[in-house]
């Protein structure tokens, strides 16, 4: 499955953004999907993850009451509507799918990435 993010942008603290993660193929119900992101100089960490109907969602601590995944299987789509906006939520943001029956938020367990998208925050 070949993924592409988008929606990302500069906003103010406070704001919302809704970042979308489309999938090419017929099979992108058949995977976990899930939301992480790169901090300039930072590691990679785990924001949320869904699972293939979507019935359950996990999130990161940080983002946990103001971030909100979701899918369309219909359209292949994914979601992430992030609220509250903070300047440390800064970072390229990416999509990815897992071949996993429950949610993770470990990256090596996810089999496909996007490209990511920037999301700046500022003060």
């Amino acid at each position: 499955v070949q993924l592409q993010a988008s929606g990302g942008g500069l906003v103010q603290a406070g704001g919302s953004l809704r970042l979308s993660c489309a999938a090419s193929g017929r099979t992108f119900s058949s995977y976990v999907m899930g939301w992480f992101r790169q901090a300039p100089g930072k590691e990679r960490e785990f924001v949320a993850a869904i699972t293939r109907t979507g019935t359950s969602t996990m999130y990161a601590d940080y983002v946990k009451g103001r971030f909100t995944i979701s899918r369309n299987n219909a359209e292949n789509t994914l979601y992430l509507q992030m609220n509250r906006l903070k300047p440390e939520d800064t970072a390229v943001y990416y999509c990815a799918a897992a071949r996993t029956v429950f949610t993770t938020r470990r990256a090596n367990e996810y089999d496909y990435w996007g490209q990511g998208t920037l999301v700046t925050v500022s003060s």
